[in-house]
């Protein structure tokens, strides 16, 4: 079980990019006409199902996707959402607790879950002729749970355990809890998704009941279904199984609080004795595909992608490889928040001393895209690594339940989803830059500065 403090793009990571770009766009088409046909349809409970068929492999990726995270939670109960998150995988009224791990590990396949400031979610990749006992579990956990004190404390103790590990245990995770309430002012975004510790502290049965029984509902929850299925039997399982349990109560709109005009940077220094070389970031709220006017979250990512997406990015040839100042450096943009998100610019130096000069090198590479904006070569290559990413999220489920799960869960649909490519290949080099202009203000830049003890920015 695990929770991402910021999560990054959802196609295929910088490390690939290199092969990506070996694909020609042909064999990208070609693969996707080979594939069965999307299939998305809602239960009578209101349960909204995604089955994307693909039948080269024997095996299937479940997931259930929950419209809720870290930013729905009340104030004061920080980091509920992830405790019940744990709380799923105890015992229910009709299996006891570890019957779901144990049966899952007997067949070889894999489980897990996540939680996000937007969602959380639970999937299983098993073989194809174990989907009906994975979806029997699943609905029986979203609504016949055991939540007593005993449980909660057990599992309250785990989850303090993990933040002293996964937070406090890692300089770069204490900095993130610094960076997002200077980042979000004013949205629930700024709360860590683990939760604060002294809240943490304070969670109890009834928060955990009361949680359950306003979320945990089918109309409030998305089941994909990605592998060796058809649409036609994925719908008779989801009917026999989740389709059984009753509706909840309709939830409002998730309008959470805005953020208002900034009209100044800032920065947040931290030093630690456990860091050895220093580093930066760059932060920018800028909007998701949701929030963002039309075309505004694609020029993002390919701004993204061409100032420091991977090898091929501007900083990474001018920064790594052709005046090797820089250790890593490289830019990140993630469109699938449900609000407002962040386009983030990093770097470390390669020696200590180095910072203050790789700071400002960073500085001019995005002040040149400002100014002169991108060629229309290298945005054409942008567009072809980001297009040719599909091939690889068609190779393998998972990914594929991943991307649909992710997008619908924040408000996007499957046309959305696959209208992506369609929307990336329409962006223009002055569209590009006039995005640059808009939301990389130099005067509305929060910088984050991770610094060995006792050291100051150069």
């Amino acid at each position: 079980m695990n929770y991402r403090l910021h999560s990054p793009r959802h196609f295929a990571a910088a490390a690939l990019m290199l092969l990506l770009i070996t694909f020609p766009t042909q064999f990208v088409q070609a693969e996707a006409a080979k594939q069965e046909p999307v299939a998305n349809f809602v239960l009578d409970n209101g349960m909204e199902v995604v089955v994307i068929p693909d039948h080269r492999g024997p095996i299937v990726t479940h997931m259930v996707w929950y419209k809720v995270g870290s930013a729905d939670e009340q104030p004061g109960k920080s980091g509920i959402a992830h405790f019940f998150e744990h709380l799923m995988f105890k015992g229910t009224k009709n299996h006891p607790s570890g019957e779901l791990d144990a049966m899952v590990s007997s067949i070889g396949g894999e489980l897990n879950a996540f939680t996000t400031y937007d969602y959380t979610a639970y999937h299983e990749t098993v073989p194809p002729k174990a989907l009906p006992t994975m979806m029997a579990l699943e609905a029986d956990r979203m609504r016949n749970l055991i939540i007593d004190d005993a449980v909660v404390a057990t599992e309250r103790e785990v989850i303090m355990e993990e933040r002293r590990s996964r937070i406090d245990g890692d300089p770069q995770a204490l900095l993130s809890e610094e960076v997002q309430p200077t980042l979000y002012r004013n949205h629930p975004y700024r709360q860590p998704v683990i939760g604060w510790m002294h809240e943490i502290e304070q969670l109890n049965s009834a928060d955990a009941k009361a949680f359950y029984d306003r979320y945990y509902r089918p109309n409030n929850a998305v089941l994909v279904v990605a592998g060796d299925v058809t649409a036609e039997s994925v719908r008779a399982m989801a009917e026999a199984t989740y389709g059984k349990l009753e509706r909840g109560e309709d939830l409002p709109p998730r309008v959470r609080p805005s953020e208002p005009p900034n009209d100044a940077s800032r920065a947040v220094k931290m030093s630690d004795a456990r860091v050895g070389i220093p580093s930066f970031g760059k932060y920018w709220l800028t909007p998701s595909r949701r929030t963002g006017d039309p075309g505004e979250a694609e020029a993002l990512e390919l701004l993204a992608e061409i100032l420091g997406g991977g090898a091929r990015s501007r900083l990474y040839q001018n920064l790594v490889v052709k005046d090797p100042v820089a250790a890593a450096t490289g830019s990140q943009y993630d469109g699938d928040m449900l609000d407002e998100t962040s386009f983030v610019v990093y770097g470390a130096p390669r020696s200590p001393e180095g910072l203050g000069d790789l700071e400002q090198r960073v500085e001019s590479e995005i002040a040149r895209i400002r100014r002169d904006g991108v060629s229309a070569e290298e945005l054409e290559r942008a567009k072809n690594r980001l297009v040719r990413s599909t091939v690889f999220a068609q190779d393998k489920p998972s990914r594929l339940a991943h991307i649909y799960g992710t997008a619908l869960a924040t408000g996007a649909t499957v046309e959305d989803v696959q209208e992506w490519p369609e929307r990336i290949r329409a962006v223009t080099a002055a569209k590009v830059q006039s995005t640059a202009l808009k939301y990389l203000d130099p005067q509305r830049m929060v910088t984050s500065y991770l610094l060995p003890a006792a050291e100051t920015p150069n």
